[in-house]
């Protein structure tokens, strides 16, 4: 270190290094002032924002069309004002928060007012914004938490899966003496709900069709309730394939569903087991009847086609008013699959709850027959979207031979002067 121009080496360094030191904390001061300037929020609540209660749809339009124009409320909301109120009566307290020093908490009137409207229209949350003044992000986490709420309130009495041998000869009867078709239980089948794809999902919810979605399975009886639902199944899933895999066909094989002994159909003296009946994409079995093949049918094979039709479009029909009444979910829904099922639950709690309280309200969306001879007239819901139907994969129509000898048994029935109907020859 004697040596002069090392000595001097050495303060050069030093210098340097306490300059670059020093550029290091100005460059760390600076940042951290910006990153404090871009915190800073222009606005607390944007002015339209904080004037909803002068502008809004539900403290302004609503209350006009409540007092003025009742049917164009029930459009609007997909509802009359009577079944909102009620909605609000029970769902209220559950979606109610306190206000706080920052701000006052929405009206759950508002609320549920605004989770009605977009199961009705499907329309974003970005463009729901601006006409209800809230905030997108503050809808996408409302929404999901009014429909939890209508679950909660409404599941156990709205959606109630029959569970002893009186309950389900009740729905039987009900098939027998609306749809002319004995023995059912209900009817079974399956929609697509358009939703984007799921991150990471692969192709596990693209379906046949060519677009995500996620499966409703759906068991409904003879007056277009739903009676069990099983939501979620991936779109690359069959009916067949989401079936085999749900909880009610488990229940059916170990018994646990409460279903009835087999007894002679009417004014018959061989016991036949009581059964879903479904399109062709189940299998046949016992507890599960189908169309027979479109080839080569028989004169007596095309009634006994006509006579299930007639229980099995009943399913067909749910989920027409459902998706024409709800039609979020004729949208490609942009929530993840576990929001999807919420809404989808949401929407049809409210299809079952219209049809107890309101059951004359969606008559006119349904196929019916007029006239004694019971001539075939599609419903509205026909005309417009719906729901995509499932289908089935390679392998999974087997038939067991069980089965077999039970549709046979019921064709013949059909058949007779034991079960036919006066018009069914007309029919095909």
């Amino acid at each position: 270190m004697d040596d002069p121009d090392i000595q001097l080496e050495y303060k050069i360094a030093v210098l340097q290094h306490q300059q670059n030191l020093m550029a290091l904390t100005i460059h760390q001061l600076q940042v951290s002032r910006r990153r404090k300037e871009k915190s800073q929020r222009r606005y607390w609540v944007r002015p339209w924002i904080g004037r909803r209660r002068q502008f809004g749809l539900y403290d302004q339009l609503l209350v006009e069309l409540r007092n003025e124009d009742q049917a164009a409320f029930k459009n609007f909301m997909r509802m009359p004002p009577e079944m909102f109120d009620e909605l609000l009566t029970r769902v209220g307290p559950s979606i109610t928060k306190q206000n706080t020093t920052y701000r006052d908490a929405l009206d759950p009137g508002l609320k549920l007012a605004l989770t009605l409207r977009h199961l009705a229209s499907g329309t974003k949350y970005r463009s729901m914004s601006y006409g209800w003044r809230i905030p997108h992000n503050t809808i996408s986490l409302l929404i999901p938490e009014v429909c939890q709420a209508i679950i909660e309130e409404y599941k156990g009495e709205m959606m109630k899966c029959p569970t002893t041998p009186d309950e389900w000869r009740a729905i039987s009867d009900q098939f027998m003496e609306k749809w002319n078709f004995p023995h059912t239980r209900g009817a079974l089948d399956g929609k697509h709900v358009s939703c984007k794809c799921p991150p990471n999902s692969g192709s596990l919810y693209y379906n046949y069709k060519g677009f995500y979605s996620v499966v409703l399975m759906a068991l409904v009886d003879a007056d277009y309730r739903f009676i069990w639902v099983d939501i979620g199944g991936m779109g690359s899933a069959s009916d067949a394939q989401i079936y085999n895999a749900s909880e009610l066909r488990e229940c059916v094989e170990d018994g646990s569903l409460g279903l009835p002994d087999p007894d002679p159909l009417p004014n018959d003296n061989q016991d036949v087991p009581y059964f879903f009946v479904g399109d062709d994409a189940f299998a046949l079995r016992p507890n599960m009847m189908k169309p027979y093949n479109l080839r080569g049918m028989t004169q007596s094979e095309r009634i006994f086609n006509y006579r299930l039709s007639r229980a099995r479009r009943v399913v067909e029909n749910a989920f027409g008013i459902l998706s024409n009444r709800f039609q979020v979910l004729l949208t490609t829904m942009q929530q993840q699959p576990a929001t999807v099922k919420l809404i989808v639950t949401a929407c049809i709690i409210l299809h079952n709850l219209m049809r107890t309280r309101y059951p004359g309200m969606q008559n006119q969306q349904l196929d019916r027959a007029e006239n004694l001879g019971h001539d075939y007239v599609p419903g509205a819901w026909r005309s417009g979207l719906n729901m995509q139907d499932t289908i089935s994969v390679a392998g999974s129509n087997t038939s067991s031979r069980e089965g077999k000898r039970q549709r046979n048994l019921i064709k013949h029935w059909v058949n007779s002067e034991a079960g036919a109907v006066p018009w069914q020859d007309k029919m095909i």
